[in-house]
């Protein structure tokens, strides 16, 4: 397990001074890219031999988010690697160990020069551990979330600068923070789905739906013609966060 030491900043709360939910995927990515880098297998590497690894979908459970100021410690590890896929387990602790936040994500390894996705090999994950490890224990749901069927759209977003990673499109952290703009006044989270499906670029326009799904919140960000870029849907927390 990799794991790095924090605490929760002012930039990273929302309106209720406990950590939001676009810090909390941040944290996330953060500790992955951490950890990659470290073993030497980074952003600069993963460039240089045309591949990179994409993230395909999100299941984040936030048990209790923690407060401005308050110590954590985020954690993660890939628990399997099948075809063209790895499993990656995420968590934050409070400074006891218990769970604040836990985390499921499905990510794909991406041929950049051939255009495609290509099968993860021994090379590809040397030095991220045991690849066969126990998942994290939590009710694990599906990536794929349903099409809305009844929605309403939203005022249209156009891509800008800031919401551009090093891989030249939306950065995975920025559609989760689109699709909770969408969410009804004092809306807390206890579960979040994300689906990635086509990168958005510099000047793209996204086109919010927002509907009822099942027992939570869907909002699919589409394109004009109804491509979805991303989908994420959010269940609501019941009770002291």
């Amino acid at each position: 397990m990799y794991t790095f030491d924090s605490r929760v900043r002012y930039s990273e709360t929302d309106e209720n001074g406990t950590l939001s939910v676009t810090a909390a995927v941040n944290y996330f990515q953060d500790c992955s890219t951490f950890q990659s880098e470290d073993i030497g297998r980074g952003v600069r590497f993963l460039t240089d031999h045309g591949k990179a690894w994409w993230l395909s979908s999100w299941q984040i459970m936030f048990d209790r988010l923690p407060a401005l100021g308050e110590p954590i410690v985020i954690a993660t590890y890939p628990y399997d690697f099948k075809g063209i896929y790895g499993y990656r387990n995420f968590m934050i602790l409070d400074r006891e160990g218990n769970y604040l936040v836990r985390a499921n994500s499905v990510w794909f390894l991406y041929d950049l020069k051939a255009g495609h996705p290509a099968r993860v090999t021994e090379e590809d994950v040397r030095g991220y551990g045991e690849p066969h490890a126990e998942p994290l224990p939590m009710d694990y749901a599906s990536g794929k979330l349903p099409v809305l069927r009844e929605y309403r759209e939203g005022d249209h977003l156009v891509i800008a600068r800031h919401h551009i990673d090093t891989n030249h499109h939306v950065n995975n952290a920025r559609y989760t923070e689109i699709a909770a703009e969408h969410l009804p006044d004092g809306f807390r989270v206890g579960e979040l789905r994300m689906e990635y499906r086509r990168a958005a670029v510099l000047g793209d326009v996204i086109v919010p739906r927002i509907g009822q799904s099942g027992q939570g919140i869907g909002v699919e960000l589409c394109s004009p013609e109804g491509e979805r870029y991303a989908a994420a849907w959010f269940k609501e927390k019941k009770g002291k966060v």
